[in-house]
């Protein structure tokens, strides 16, 4: 099992809808995947989701996130059913013992699960702030709350054989990411062709050189027992894929290898040069320059979507799914069809083989990952 994060340090460039159609193309190839959202904003649970149905999670976990002890002595089946990932994590947050049994997770098609977001997950982060000064000393509570997210992987893993963990993150370089990415197996960026992708992978590996001496002197002062509580290794970088850049078609004798506008291409010749320059070969070791340096899976999902990624998600489904979605909803919930026409939603036949291309584009992607994932 490899637990991996899709990570950039700007928002709005399509990381959660890529996490979530990567986790449909992982899962539709025969691998089991569970999908766990740790993006405070919660865009890839409702990418998965309906709202009322997270809407009774998180109502019937209020209590639990106020005072989670108390709570559990009143009602201790409501482990029993879905929880949220901030309701998993509150029992190390409030210094309390952990739960008997996982909580179900919340299926969202074969092969592939989710543990949902919740809003509240600031209070976790609060507390890992809090307690990360008691890390140097061994701090036993302080080693759990830093671990627990990767320990939570691991059991949900070994209790239902996951092939990956995907993890949705924000983009901040805050200390709830500083653990998350610190402790997951590999990231990858997603990237915009634009100025601010650069600045994003220079940040972001200046902020790993950083973590990672940070770990390094804590794993100087600890034991080797409780050592061994964190991963054997320090995150690796897999890559980038540039995503949701506009397609180039004006001038098709001027176009280059990626079908991009010139303005928006001279960012992208200038990402590899950015990655070699600021994300250290420690953390780039397992793949050579001439890898690492080329999109994930070449130019499979660069282009912009345009309104394909709303229709997947007004319908719960991957994109290349929304036509059998559809017509499913048309015979068994003309109801909520006929809400989601009165808010503007628009599916035309006449896109069928564009939404199928795009399953085979994200498939030729994900089994490019997948061979990055196993040099790990």
């Amino acid at each position: 099992m490899k637990i991996i994060s899709v990570f950039n340090n700007k928002g709005g460039v399509g990381k959660s809808t890529l996490t979530y159609h990567l986790g449909n193309s992982l899962a539709e190839l025969g691998h089991k995947v569970l999908m766990v959202d740790l993006d405070p904003q919660c865009n890839l649970t409702i990418c998965a989701m309906m709202e009322e149905d997270l809407h009774s999670i998180w109502e019937e976990e209020d209590d639990f996130i106020d005072d989670y002890e108390r709570a559990f002595e009143q009602n201790p089946s409501v482990i029993t059913k879905p929880r949220s990932i901030h309701f998993i994590l509150k029992p190390t947050e409030d210094g309390v013992s952990e739960p008997q049994h996982l909580s179900p997770v919340v299926p969202i098609g074969k092969n592939i699960d989710l543990l949902p977001g919740r809003l509240s997950l600031h209070k976790y982060e609060n507390k890992i702030a809090e307690r990360w000064s008691g890390i140097y000393q061994g701090d036993n509570l302080s080693i759990r709350t830093v671990t627990n997210i990767r320990n939570i992987c691991q059991k949900y893993a070994e209790q239902s054989n996951y092939d990956y963990v995907l993890i949705d993150t924000s983009p901040s370089l805050g200390i709830l990411n500083k653990v998350i990415i610190s402790t997951v197996d590999g990231f990858f960026v997603p990237a915009q062709p634009d100025m601010f992708s650069l600045y994003g992978i220079k940040n972001i590996g200046n902020a790993l050189q950083m973590w990672q001496r940070e770990f390094n002197s804590i794993y100087s002062l600890i034991s080797e027992e409780k050592r061994s509580k964190f991963p054997n290794n320090f995150v690796q970088f897999i890559g980038y894929t540039i995503y949701n850049a506009k397609k180039y078609t004006k001038d098709t004798a001027s176009s280059n290898e990626y079908n991009l506008a010139q303005a928006h291409y001279q960012y992208v010749k200038r990402i590899p040069e950015t990655i070699m320059q600021y994300i250290q070969e420690s953390n780039r070791m397992k793949f050579t320059e001439d890898v690492i340096s080329k999109p994930i899976g070449d130019d499979s999902i660069i282009h912009t979507h345009n309104t394909f990624p709303a229709m997947a998600q007004a319908l719960k489904c991957p994109m290349w799914n929304v036509p059998s979605a559809y017509t499913s909803l048309q015979q068994h919930n003309t109801a909520y069809i006929e809400l989601l026409n009165q808010n503007g939603f628009e599916y035309n036949v006449g896109n069928n083989g564009r939404l199928r291309e795009i399953g085979e584009k994200y498939k030729t992607f994900t089994q490019s990952l997948i061979e990055r994932i196993n040099l790990l």
